[in-house]
């Protein structure tokens, strides 16, 4: 058992393990001590001083973030000086903070706006010299606004320490410092893998995803264009969270509504795409096994990690599956088998896709994903930008009937909703990959050890009398101490899945945002990933080659996978940068 230590908290007894912050042995004793630079696991400079206490005995003010408890330590959070120094504090953040927060990204959501109004602060005393700095809108997946950045560097802290990616950093000294990137150049110009995390970890909005909505609803109003839209198996935990619901709600059927409310011409699910994917990366692997092929084979759905291996792993790429992602996949279908089925020239098939990853913003705009002659996928939402969309349509989210989505791909198996969290591609795919090469049902479909989100996971499964070593790594720091072993010789794997970050898709960087308060309770990725799970356990069908749509397809349309029509269509190849 740990050593527990006993201080007091405005006058609250309260005990917590050695080693705790006064700031952690608040949170026990239910007193909210405010922060702004502090991310749980990720940052803690401790720079804001937002998060000032009063120690007994101390002549100074203490960063509650950074300070130790001690035994029999009186904390006091609530003293005039304490408070007149937050305020002084949030005044001098505000004096060179751009302000047009009507008309910002995160109004309502942003932690800056929300300290303002938690500590009443109506006026500014100070006044700086509020420099107006360019705008970088030239990435295709990340926008940069230097204008709105506090320099918390919560930003730099999980691009260079969680990621290890070191795109950004802090820039000058002093009353000029910002934070950059190499040479001052654009985000899009650097070695960024466009992950997105410095979004979700960003208090304010000094960074966001790119916009397409008002791309997106000129084509749904444009009558010489067919819109559909395919939704991204984690988006249906996510997204009920902005219009109110708890973290890990399901909410598939009322997303399937209220896109097809906002005027879209099909409404499709892409884990209809991800039991497509499986289909062709399952059967690639059983061709690299019995053939003597490059192994170990890697996962290539997660954008973000597919173009760090391009920056930094480019002799691995041969190892990466060349079946696209199901987004992309399921894009290619979309404007070749369905444009057949409903007589439609695939050139007026307009694809939007609501995804949990800026990154996939970026895989959209690769040339090479262009399967039927046409880019697989036109446009990509986020999470939070779906959700603009449905709320700038007037619909009423939360009253939405659960409806299905539409035909001819209207079948989705529990195999493609786990996509969305850590191992789930990994689970997917042996549950094809074991019941094909052993010709007969799993006795047990849940893959348990390639489950849960600690950073790495390894198993050894048999599958038709041969032992099968795999790996789910999700992080791509964690990617990079898997990747060194790899190559060193030290580790060897036959299959090996690869999400950019952490947890998987559930945390995205185009998912809805969760302030660094909230994070300190609640473990997102486990309360998400939960819910697909459950989503998972409550269909018919839980496999990818049991989904009859998929079935249909091959048949009619694709033959067999990894046959010359699919490869065609359904695979691609990646680049040395």
């Amino acid at each position: 058992m740990p050593k527990t230590i006993n201080l007091t908290i405005n006058g609250i007894a309260v005990s917590v393990p050695e080693g705790s912050t006064i700031l952690q042995a608040a949170r026990e004793a239910n007193v909210d001590i405010p922060t702004l630079c502090y991310l749980k696991g990720v940052n803690a400079p401790g720079s804001c001083r937002l998060c000032l206490a009063e120690v007994k005995g101390m002549r100074t003010l203490v960063a509650a973030c950074l300070y130790p408890a001690a035994e029999g330590m009186e904390v006091l959070t609530n003293t005039t000086e304490v408070r007149e120094a937050r305020r002084i504090n949030v005044e001098l953040i505000l004096s060179n903070h751009d302000r047009e927060c009507l008309t910002c990204v995160r109004n309502g959501s942003c932690e800056l706006q929300k300290l303002c109004d938690d500590l009443g602060i109506q006026d500014i005393r100070f006044k700086g010299e509020d420099p107006t700095l360019p705008l970088d809108e030239k990435s295709v997946a990340i926008w940069r606004n230097p204008n709105k950045c506090i320099l918390c560097r919560r930003c730099v802290s999980v691009c260079k320490n969680v990621q290890t990616v070191s795109a950004i950093d802090t820039v000058n000294r002093g009353f000029a410092t910002k934070i950059g990137t190499t040479f001052d150049k654009s985000i899009a110009d650097v070695n960024c893998v466009n992950c997105g995390q410095c979004i979700t970890a960003c208090p304010v909005a000094a960074l966001r995803g790119a916009n397409m909505l008002t791309e997106v609803q000129d084509a749904i109003n444009d009558p010489d264009k067919h819109v559909v839209v395919q939704v991204a198996p984690s988006v249906r935990v996510s997204i009920g969270e902005l219009f109110g619901m708890p973290i890990g709600t399901r909410v598939t059927g009322k997303l399937a509504a209220a896109l097809r409310r906002c005027g879209f011409d099909g409404v499709f699910d892409t884990d209809t795409g991800a039991d497509f994917t499986i289909m062709e990366e399952g059967t690639e692997l059983i061709h690299r096994l019995q053939n003597d092929g490059k192994l170990p084979q890697i996962t290539s759905c997660s954008p973000g990690w597919v173009k760090f291996c391009e920056h930094n792993y480019p002799e691995l790429l041969d190892n990466l599956s060349t079946a696209k992602s199901p987004m992309s996949m399921f894009g290619a279908l979309l404007k070749s088998y369905y444009a057949k089925q409903k007589r439609i020239d695939p050139a007026k098939i307009y694809v939007v896709a609501i995804m949990p990853c800026t990154a996939k913003k970026f895989e959209a705009s690769r040339e090479e994903l262009s399967g039927a002659g046409y880019s697989d996928v036109d446009a990509v939402l986020t999470v939070r930008a779906a959700a603009r969309l449905i709320k700038s349509a007037g619909v009423r989210f939360d009253r939405m009937p659960d409806e299905e989505f539409d035909t001819p791909f209207g079948i989705g198996t529990g195999a493609g909703a786990i996509f969305g969290a850590t191992g789930g591609v990994m689970e997917a795919a042996l549950r094809t990959v074991s019941e094909v090469l052993e010709n007969k049902p799993l006795d047990k479909i849940d893959f348990d050890a390639v489950r849960g989100t600690s950073g790495i996971k390894e198993a050894e499964i048999t599958i038709a009398g041969k032992p099968l070593k795999v790996a789910a790594v999700n992080g791509l720091g964690n990617a990079r101490k898997m990747l060194d072993k790899v190559i060193s010789g030290e580790a060897k794997y036959d299959f090996i899945e690869i999400m950019a970050c952490e947890g998987g898709c559930v945390t995205g960087g185009g998912q809805p945002i969760v302030d660094a308060k909230t994070q300190m309770d609640i473990d997102v990725k486990k309360v998400r990933a939960g819910g697909l799970y459950d989503e998972d356990k409550s269909l018919k069908v839980r496999k990818a080659h049991e989904n009859p749509i998929v079935k249909k397809v091959y048949e009619e349309f694709l033959g067999e996978p990894c046959g010359h029509k699919s490869h065609k269509l359904l695979h691609t190849h990646f680049t040395k940068r």
